[in-house]
């Protein structure tokens, strides 16, 4: 909850320093603002991945398990082959 929060608030900063940039004429706060805007708007959507996986870990603790246990096999796999 709290990435998503934060990317908000980064997404809605940014906007306002671009606003800012655009009425005063200064392009370097303007893409400043754009840069500060995409970076909260990828952070409000890994918040929303991040509540989803716990969403679905509560939902399904055993398929999650599975999941989890899996991905480790084959990265074990994966890693004991390189040698």
């Amino acid at each position: 909850m709290l990435e998503k929060t934060e990317g908000t608030a980064q997404k809605w900063a940014g906007k306002a320093q671009d606003a800012i940039g655009e009425m005063t004429g200064d392009a370097g706060t303007q893409i400043k603002g754009k840069a500060r805007e995409l970076a909260g708007r990828t952070q409000e959507s890994y918040g929303d991945a991040l509540n989803m996986m716990r969403d679905c870990a509560s939902n399904n603790p055993v398929a999650t398990v599975a999941v989890a246990a899996g991905v480790g096999f084959l990265l074990g796999a994966i890693l004991s082959s390189r040698h």
